[in-house]
């Protein structure tokens, strides 16, 4: 997927059968949907959708599925979260980590007693039967090798969507260009690692006034140029 994936198992059964055989289930579903969403590779569905060399009935059921939630996406959003280029493509990329993460979470979810930490290129998913939470950092925007918040968690999500991991890479769908915004990053705590990925991604895109674009049960912390931060009133509870 083009990012680094880890996984960090805690408790007893940590090193069991079940709990190598889960992430090794993880890691091949993870492939898979690379495979069929990845824009990069020429083989893909969805690089093959936008040369026009498939139709929606020509492609898989998953991404018919996530063309749905794409599009209940940017419903959900206003517009701020959008599949659909400016250039007239599609790119599900905003939507597919976060949905691909939380479905082979499943997996992890499938073993008894044990606690795990996944992570996606920054964005976690934490699930805890334990409650004992795993602490999640907040990567400083300025410097990678630093965070500037921390967050306790025993179950759900933290997605970040911003600047310091690959630039300016991120467009307004209201005005077809780069997004311009004093923030540098904009970080999402809550239930589903599909929905804090596009709200954050939504929040980053939205600038200032970016609390308002959260839902209920999702909370925010966001990260200024001069390193000011911002968070909303639920952002440190657990």
């Amino acid at each position: 997927m083009g990012m680094p994936i880890s996984v960090l198992a805690r408790g007893e059964d940590a090193g069991s059968a079940a709990a190598e055989a889960a992430v090794k289930e993880l890691y091949a579903e993870l492939v898979e949907v690379d495979r069929v969403f990845s824009p990069y590779r020429p083989d893909s569905d969805v690089s093959r959708l936008g040369r026009g060399e498939a139709g929606w009935d020509e492609v898989s059921a998953e991404v018919r599925d996530v063309a749905e939630r794409c599009a209940a996406a940017r419903e959900l959003t206003g517009g701020l979260f959008d599949a659909d280029l400016p250039d007239g493509g599609w790119d599900p990329s905003g939507l597919v980590k976060g949905w691909a993460v939380e479905r082979a979470g499943d997996r992890l979810r499938a073993v008894d007693g044990v606690d795990w930490c996944l992570n996606a290129g920054g964005d976690v998913l934490v699930v805890c039967p334990s409650a004992e939470p795993f602490t999640i950092g907040i990567q400083d925007p300025h410097d990678p090798g630093r965070v500037v918040a921390s967050l306790a968690r025993t179950g759900g999500a933290v997605a970040t969507s911003g600047t310091a991991a690959r630039g300016e890479h991120l467009y307004d769908p209201r005005t077809g260009r780069t997004v311009e915004t004093r923030w540098l990053s904009v970080s999402v705590s809550g239930p589903s690692l599909e929905y804090a990925d596009i709200l954050a991604t939504a929040a980053f895109v939205a600038g200032e006034g970016w609390p308002a674009v959260l839902v209920p049960g999702y909370e925010g912390l966001g990260v200024l140029a001069d390193g000011n931060m911002h968070a909303t009133a639920g952002w440190g509870a657990g």
